[in-house]
């Protein structure tokens, strides 16, 4: 029987992992875009899926309290139509929600997840030893021609 390539075959996961430090954020945002260049329809994904792998990994770099040597995996993964996103890092704390003033210039990371995100959550790694934070992003709508 003849085999066509077909969805299956497509890469459905990636995850690697990254220095921990902020010059790694633009390397984990082109590893996304080939990721969803590689996917039908993932540059539906593209634009919110870049911004909130950005924000997570800033994150991760920026607030966590583990040994700087300690590195950063990011996890892609295309479920249904929904693409799952993942960082993890040795660090114990969690992230948290706040609130910024109009006059702050940091803080709206979590802000900036939290609306665009369908979905997200902060979870212990296996092992014990740090966490993942993860956000869900659906496909955005394209408009009819």
């Amino acid at each position: 029987m003849l085999k066509t390539c077909s969805a299956a075959r497509l890469p459905r996961s990636f995850a690697v992992r990254l220095n921990s430090r902020t010059e790694s954020t633009p390397l984990a945002r082109h590893l996304l875009r080939a990721y969803l260049a590689g996917l039908p329809a993932g540059d539906r994904y593209r634009d919110v899926a870049e911004l909130l792998l950005g924000e997570l990994f800033a994150n991760a770099v920026q607030h966590s309290d583990a040994p700087t040597d300690r590195l950063i995996e990011i996890r892609f993964a295309l479920t249904g139509d929904r693409l799952r996103l993942e960082v993890h890092d040795a660090g114990s704390g969690r992230p948290s929600l706040r609130h910024s003033s109009a006059d702050d210039e940091r803080g709206r990371g979590l802000f900036l997840v939290n609306e665009l995100a369908e979905h997200w959550g902060c979870c212990p790694r296996a092992g014990g030893i740090g966490k993942f934070v993860w956000v869900i992003v659906a496909p955005a709508l394209v408009p009819a021609i």
